[in-house]
């Protein structure tokens, strides 16, 4: 999985005054626990562009004054209204111990219903996974060779590899969406 190097700050004072003044510095406070410790710090916003703004998911090198952390993104918290990254939850990665995270999911083959004129139509973009760190996958691959018109490929199909798939696996990942164009054709056709 790839990685990404992030460098904070700690926070001398908590709470929701000091907060405030962080995010109009343009920082973003963060908290980091799981591990022995929780570390409380802040971090330029600007870095989290390539973390949180992107469909891959990261471990997280985490340097807060000198001190070394592994991480994953566990929430990100942003305004209901302007969008903005209020606040940032970090787990740290122990080894050996089980992560849960929400990784993309990547379609493989090529399916015969798009071929024949239907429309692919993406249900989940992502795939809630338990895996240790060092099994943790950059994305869940799912082969679509063998979608038809109409038909869907669910959760239950993907086979996984040294993780576990925690989504519901009746749930669609991707269905063959059949445009109207082409049902007026197969109605007519009958």
């Amino acid at each position: 999985m790839k990685s990404l190097e992030i460098v904070g700050f700690k926070r001398a004072n908590l709470g929701k005054t000091d907060a405030k003044a962080l995010r109009l510095d343009a920082q973003v406070p963060c908290v980091l626990y799981g591990g022995k410790d929780t570390v409380h710090f802040s971090v330029p916003a600007i870095l989290f562009r390539e973390l949180l703004y992107t469909p891959e998911a990261h471990i997280v090198d985490l340097n807060v004054e000198g001190t070394q952390y592994r991480a994953i993104v566990q929430e990100a918290q942003f305004h209901p209204v302007n969008e903005m990254l209020l606040h940032v939850d970090f787990l740290e990665l122990e080894e050996g111990k089980e992560v849960k995270m929400d990784i993309p999911v990547k379609y493989i083959g090529v399916s015969p219903g798009v071929l024949a004129g239907g429309k692919l139509v993406s249900k989940l973009r992502k795939v809630k996974v338990r895996a240790t760190a060092d099994n943790l996958p950059d994305y869940v691959e799912v082969n679509i060779s063998g979608l038809e018109l109409g038909k869907s490929i669910k959760v239950g199909a993907v086979e996984p590899k040294n993780y576990t798939i925690l989504t519901n696996a009746a749930a669609p990942i991707a269905t063959i969406a059949i445009p109207r164009a082409l049902k007026g054709e197969m109605a007519a056709g009958k």
